[in-house]
């Protein structure tokens, strides 16, 4: 009579997740720099998203990701200097100055939805797309419904 394995240890599931996210990060980065993103890290996708389709201030922005307006503002001073972020006046309030996406970052973000799709396309043939759908439903009914729940104070700097 065979017994079922024991449960694995609870913090093997956290970092399994974690695991599986590095995983599709990496790949994602590693085609991102071989498509003319070489600049790209893993931290900016998250930035792109805070600052959104119609841009924010580096105050919102760091709200956004929980972090300071003074990490907010590096951010901001880095990713313009790789050309994927610019600064802009903001035509309600000329004092108030504007974080877009450059069309370097849409390109960025854009190249970078395509990729997913494609990662996400090896693990339906690798996993079958049963498996697959049935994570990212289990992964929906264990995880908040805003999937850009961004800020939360100490997961990208301090409170």
């Amino acid at each position: 009579m065979s017994s079922a394995p024991p449960d694995p240890p609870g913090f093997e599931l956290p970092l399994r997740l974690l695991l599986a996210f590095q995983v599709i990060i990496d790949e994602l980065h590693a085609e991102l720099a071989r498509e003319g993103h070489a600049a790209m890290r893993p931290m900016h996708g998250f930035v792109f998203q805070a600052i959104g389709p119609d841009g924010t201030t580096a105050v919102e922005l760091g709200r956004r990701l929980g972090v300071s307006k003074q990490a907010a503002g590096k951010m901001v001073e880095s990713l313009e200097r790789a050309g994927y972020v610019e600064r802009t006046s903001d035509p309600a309030d000329a004092r108030r100055k504007i974080v877009r996406l450059t069309a370097h970052g849409v390109d960025a973000l854009a190249r970078s939805a395509r990729i997913f799709d494609r990662i996400r396309g090896d693990w339906v043939r690798r996993l079958g797309s049963e498996r697959v759908r049935g994570l990212e439903e289990t992964l929906r009914a264990m995880t908040p419904q805003d999937l850009w729940r961004l800020d939360v104070p100490g997961w990208f700097g301090t409170s």
